[in-house]
Parts: C-alpha cells; structure tokens; sequence
C-alpha cells in the first residue's frame, strides 16, 4: 500500500476536528440538551448524523467495501474540493488532468489556488499515462481522471489506471460518474488496498438522485478519515439521507440496460445523418456528436424544445455535441428534429 502521509497538508495532519457530544456517547439517549437545538419535535428539529452511520451501512452492503472506506459528500463536487483542501497548497502545488474532461477539477484547482497542468487526450481521446507522469513534479499532488470521461464518452483500462497509480507517489482520483454504463468494472475494490486511489461515484445519474445531491468517495481507511475531518460537519442533511435509504431500494437495472440499448440506436441513427461528420464510441449515458456547424445544431435544436451541450470551444472537441441519452420517446424527437439539418 502506498504511504500518503508525506502528501498531506502539514495544517491538515495537525487539524482538530470539530466534534460534537454526540460523537463521544455511544449509549441510548432520551434528552437532547448538548446542541442547542429546538426541543420541540417536528421531524427536523434535531441535527443530521455527522457520520451518515446508517447510509454508509447500507452502501457497504451495495457496494461491497467496509463503511470505514466510505466518504459521502454533498455531491462529487464536495469530495473533489477535498482533495485539494487536503493534499495541495494554496500557491504551491498542482495537480495534473486529461484533456477535455469535466470541469469542475479546473474550478476548484482555481479556488484553492492550485495550478492545472492539463494533458491532452488523443485524437479519438485515447489516454496517454507517460504523458501525465512526465506533466508531474515533485509538487504535483494528484492526478485527476473521469473513466468514462465526460464529455467524450470512452472509458480507460484498469490496467493502464493501476500502473499509472503504481508509478505516481501522489493521489490517483478516478471518477466513475458513468460507471454503471460502462462495460469496464469499478475501481472500488483496488481504491481500498492501494492507499493512493480515490475513487469517486455518484447517485446523480443511473440512481436518478441528482436534486439531492449525494456523491461518494471510496478510499483506504485514512484518506477518508482526513475528508471527514475537513468537511463541515453536518454535510448531507437528513431529509437527504432519509430518501437516499428508501430510493436505494429501488432496482436500476432495467433502467440502466434501456439507455445502454438507446444510446446503441441513436448513435447508429445519428451516424447514418448527413450533418454528421462523426458519433464517437461511448460508455455513458451521453454521446459526443460532431456536426457540420455544431453552434447552429446547438440553436437549431434549442428551437425545437431540446437543448444539449454545445462542446465546440472545449479543446479536442471542435464541432461537437455533447447529447444526453433520454427516454425512448425524447431520443426519437432528438432524431426527428437532427434528420431535419
């Protein structure tokens, strides 16, 4: 297992946390007097787990790992902000991404004041591992990675992720939003043991969670134990918490085979149109579409009532759309109106 003690912000392997009394009891409690709360019941009266107990009790069951392993945040955001707040200074450090990718890494690089070294991905947005590590330096704290990427659809090998975590002395973040689309397995298990892989997912997308703002982070023991002592306290609130446990119940398989066999038809369909110069291979619920003159697309279908995501300004992604995978009746209105072009 890799040692990520050196990595840590010097203020952060200092921190106290901040703790509640509730922390330091264990027994069953009948009075609540310790927070400074209403004492009149209504069902919200009184704070949230700080801790999500009972949540990450159940995701361990789904998801197969000690809860212990487990960092719930306010959506995948929150745990991303932590991984600078944890490993990087302000100022001092960077960290390394793909490019194009998703930009929330750029955003809260920003925020923290922490350089984005960017790597651009191959033509058909092929990943490039020698090239990240050559970007990297002593200062270089993490490497971030969304399989499969967003916005071009494809998704990295396990292998070329493993040896590239195995090169690297800094952390790995690997970002499986779109993992259950994806033919390729998670990385959860390897993000236990390895001690420098932090693996995040969400209930965004294939849960159909996105309005409650829940993500999650699969780590070694220890670098959740620093995310959980930097976090605010009382991150997921509990009407959050409390639907999340019922809606996890719910099976998403068919679901998820539905848009797997959509996104099969309309990229078939899509190819086959004159406006469109090409459908990249992808492993999500979106595929990334090149047109002939994508901001007149993007108006166009705006018009008819649809509105995707107008890539052509993102570097590698000249021309292209980025179009959302919708129900079987949505897909066929994209398709009506892109046969019109």
């Amino acid at each position: 297992m890799k040692d990520i003690e050196k990595i840590i912000r010097p203020n952060i392997a200092r921190l106290c946390p901040y703790s509640t009394a509730r922390d330091d009891y264990q027994g069953p409690l009948g009075v609540f007097l310790d927070a400074n709360e209403s004492p009149y019941e209504n069902g919200w009266n009184r704070y949230p787990d700080p801790h999500q107990k009972a949540l990450k009790a159940r995701l361990s069951q789904i998801k197969g790992v000690p809860a212990e392993n487990i960092f719930l945040g306010n959506g995948s955001d929150e745990a991303i902000d932590l991984v600078f707040r944890v490993f990087c200074q302000p100022g001092k450090d960077n960290i390394v991404a793909i490019s194009p990718s998703y930009g929330m890494y750029e955003v809260a690089a920003a925020t923290n004041d922490i350089e984005v070294r960017k790597v651009q991905l191959g033509e058909n947005f092929e990943l490039d591992t020698q090239a990240l590590l050559n970007a990297s330096d002593a200062n270089t704290k993490a490497i971030f990675l969304c399989t499969p990427n967003n916005p071009s659809g494809n998704a990295f090998s396990n292998e070329e992720l493993l040896a590239l975590a195995e090169a690297f002395d800094g952390i790995v973040v690997v970002d499986e939003a779109y993992i259950d689309f994806c033919s390729e397995p998670s990385l959860i298990g390897k993000a236990v043991s390895a001690g420098n892989i932090i693996v995040l997912q969400t209930l965004s997308k294939a849960r159909g969670m996105a309005a409650l703002r829940l993500g999650m982070a699969f780590s070694s023991a220890r670098i959740i134990t620093l995310m959980s002592m930097v976090k605010y306290p009382y991150n997921i609130n509990k009407a959050a918490q409390d639907i999340v446990m019922k809606m996890l119940e719910s099976p998403i398989d068919a679901q998820v085979a539905e848009v797997v066999e959509q996104r099969a038809m309309v990229a078939e369909k899509l190819s086959a149109m004159k406006g469109v110069r090409k459908v990249y291979p992808s492993e999500a619920n979106f595929l990334l579409v090149k047109v002939d003159d994508a901001d007149a697309a993007y108006d166009y279908l705006i018009e008819g009532g649809i509105i995707v995501r107008n890539r052509n300004k993102v570097a590698g992604c000249k021309g292209c759309l980025r179009i959302t995978i919708g129900t079987p009746q949505e897909n066929e209105k994209l398709i009506e109106l892109m046969s019109k072009l």
